[in-house]
């Protein structure tokens, strides 16, 4: 016996399933990495370098050795100052390196 023409139509997604903003359909701004670091260097014209530490444990001999990853992000504003704790965000390639953007500073250098 063949499938009804019903039971077919109803396990196909409807043709506006992706017209659904982008905060339903699981994609856009707001799905972007955040990462949160320091600035090491704030010398260049609306570039920051933030190094965020990672740590993670040795597999074999368990001690917890620290990571360093530095990126460069782009800081319109000219903001902030080594030092300062920083929350940055994935963003499309601004420059050869520059592939993340200054969302806020969180803490400011003393």
């Amino acid at each position: 016996m063949e499938p009804t023409n019903e039971t077919t139509q109803a396990a196909q997604p409807t043709p506006a399933d992706h017209l659904l903003p982008a905060h339903e359909a699981g994609s856009g701004r707001n799905m972007r990495k955040e990462i949160v670091g320091k600035v090491t260097s704030s010398k260049m014209d609306k570039s920051i370098t933030v190094a965020v530490v990672q740590k993670q444990q040795h597999p074999i001999y368990g001690k917890f050795v620290s990571k360093t990853t530095k990126f460069h992000a782009h800081d319109e504003k000219n903001d902030c100052g080594e030092g300062d704790t920083v929350r940055i965000m994935s963003t499309r390639p601004l420059s050869k390196t520059k592939r993340w953007r200054l969302v806020e500073i969180l803490e400011r250098a003393k």
